[in-house]
């Protein structure tokens, strides 16, 4: 078994984490300190997830906990961008490693269904 850190959806969530923080820098105050904040913490949450699924023999219900957490990433990234709190080409970015996120932990999961 592949430590949590050697995984790609975790090398990926990681990733994820430090442009959304970038990203936070340049938000407006309002914004920063409240969907800036929810949405670090949702993907906090997410790379908890895969770390947890990792070291657990039943990953199915876990994977899913953090697919759950990319579509409220999703949400908030779109909120974040209908309300002009980053560039569309961040926004673009930001989103193209949510679907790797989305397909990657997809792909997991099913694997875990057969595995389980």
């Amino acid at each position: 078994m592949a430590t949590y850190d050697q995984l790609p959806v975790y090398k990926t969530t990681y990733d994820l984490l430090i442009k959304v923080f970038q990203t936070c820098q340049n938000m407006e105050r309002d914004y920063k300190f409240t969907i800036g904040e929810k949405l670090k913490n949702e993907i906090i949450d997410l790379q908890v997830n895969v770390f947890r699924a990792n070291c657990r023999e039943d990953k199915y219900a876990l994977i899913g906990t953090a697919r759950e957490n990319v579509e409220v990433v999703r949400l908030l990234l779109r909120l974040l961008n209908d309300l002009k709190q980053m560039t569309l080409e961040r926004f673009v970015d930001l989103n193209a490693i949510v679907e790797s996120l989305s397909k990657q932990l997809a792909a997991w999961q099913k694997s875990a269904k057969i595995a389980g």
